[in-house]
């Protein structure tokens, strides 16, 4: 049975969590490969609407296990949250959700940490949820990990240690701090609840492979935001690419099988970081409005532009993508044009790939072809084929600049409006 990754192909909210949704209804586990709480899937599951951060999507599928990899940074309080929530609603959790051992927590001072720097250095479009200090002290060997959680004596030492640290490096900063205590009594208290839930994700990621369980990785975020890939320094704090998948959970390279990119029939972001194909005026605000384009996380509207070819074509090269889901075709449906971003020109020439230079890449302009919309909605259609002569254009002409088939073809939000591309 195959190992499968779902990674964004854009700035992150491409419909991943659909596309994973609806995979998991063959897949036996699904692992988390990377991020934290500052990413939110929607699913819409039964009629009513699932906003997961941390775990997997595939929980609402009472047979699947679901892993959270190494690569995930955990906060203890959105976890349980998480489960609370899941709980409240009938979805059975205990025995089939696991986190890693090696996972990283997000700790209150990191939350304090990302605070100071946002106001310090100016916003990069953070979502304040401690992510990036959290990885920083992975990178810089000082993390707490869950399974720290399973020795109390050492657990408390490495806060103390890093709440020490913080406190130096913030003493003339006038940073309100609580005292020690008065995070650690309610942090350790949260932590403890995950103690249940750690376990050598890696070995049993590996067993179920061997054992030919059928698998799917999710990633967060996109691949412009991958902190190597991506529109530095407008980024996440992890690998949010394809590659990330291996590293974030144990699995090596040789045991991929497949990987479907994620693409939205256009373009967003949140936050700052260069937009070509962004759309200031009405046409923007159509789509946002249209395509409920405001952050599962934070609630910030997001960027709306064209779909923009060269970065597609870097994200799936960068992916190694197999194939593509294409989402959110239907909110296009009240255009009467609809541009398709095919190069750029800088300074009056014109480039045909995404640029390195991210001074360059703010500076593109984008040139378009124009395709007729379609003005009918998409509503009902059950079948690739009944779609307007116009959309299959439109799509045809993604496949064939990307040379590379899309499978899925999202129309609506519901987990039954997917269409399956032969």
């Amino acid at each position: 049975m195959p190992v499968t990754i779902v990674v964004g192909g854009q700035w992150g909210d491409e419909g991943k969590g659909k596309i994973v949704d609806i995979l998991s209804e063959n897949s036996d586990v699904i692992a988390r490969y990377q991020g934290g709480a500052n990413a939110g899937h929607t699913i819409i599951f039964g009629g009513n609407e699932y906003i997961l951060h941390l775990i997997p999507s595939g929980i609402l599928r009472e047979k699947t296990v679901c892993y959270i990899g190494n690569g995930v940074v955990v906060d203890p309080n959105a976890f349980i949250s998480e489960v609370d929530f899941l709980k409240s609603e009938g979805i059975t959790v205990d025995g089939r959700l696991f986190i890693s051992h090696n996972a990283h927590l997000v700790t209150p001072l990191h939350l304090l940490i990302d605070k100071a720097a946002e106001d310090g250095l100016g916003a990069i479009g953070t979502t304040l949820r401690g992510i990036g200090p959290a990885y920083t002290d992975k990178i810089s060997r000082v993390g707490i990990r869950a399974g720290d959680i399973l020795k109390p004596v050492a657990f408390r030492k490495k806060l103390s240690r890093n709440y020490d640290a913080f406190i130096a490096g913030n003493s003339e900063a006038g940073v309100a701090v609580p005292t020690f205590e008065a995070i650690y009594e309610p942090y350790y208290e949260a932590a403890g609840k995950l103690e249940n839930y750690i376990s050598d994700v890696t070995a049993l990621l590996n067993s179920d492979i061997k054992n030919g369980k059928n698998i799917l990785l999710e990633g967060a975020q996109g691949t412009f935001l991958d902190v190597d890939h991506g529109t530095y320094p407008f980024v996440t704090s992890s690998n949010s690419s394809a590659g990330g998948a291996c590293s974030g959970t144990g699995i090596g390279p040789t045991k991929i099988d497949r990987v479907i990119t994620v693409f939205k029939a256009y373009t967003t972001r949140v936050g700052l970081g260069p937009f070509p194909t962004e759309l200031t005026g009405t046409i923007g605000e159509l789509i946002r409005e249209i395509g409920y384009e405001f952050g599962a996380t934070t609630g910030r509207e997001r960027r709306c532009g064209w779909f923009d070819v060269p970065l597609a074509k870097r994200s799936v090269a960068v992916n190694g993508a197999s194939e593509i889901a294409l989402t959110k075709l239907d909110v296009l449906s009240d255009l009467e044009k609809i541009d398709l971003c095919t190069g750029y020109s800088i300074n009056g020439d014109r480039l045909d790939h995404f640029p390195l230079d991210i001074e360059e890449f703010e500076s593109a302009k984008p040139i378009y072809k124009s395709f007729e919309g379609w003005n009918v909605k998409l509503g009902g259609i059950s079948e690739y084929s009944d779609l307007p002569e116009q959309a299959k254009s439109y799509i045809s002409a993604i496949e064939e600049y990307l040379e590379i088939p899309i499978s899925m073809v999202s129309i609506n939000p519901d987990r039954e409006s997917l269409l399956i591309k032969k």
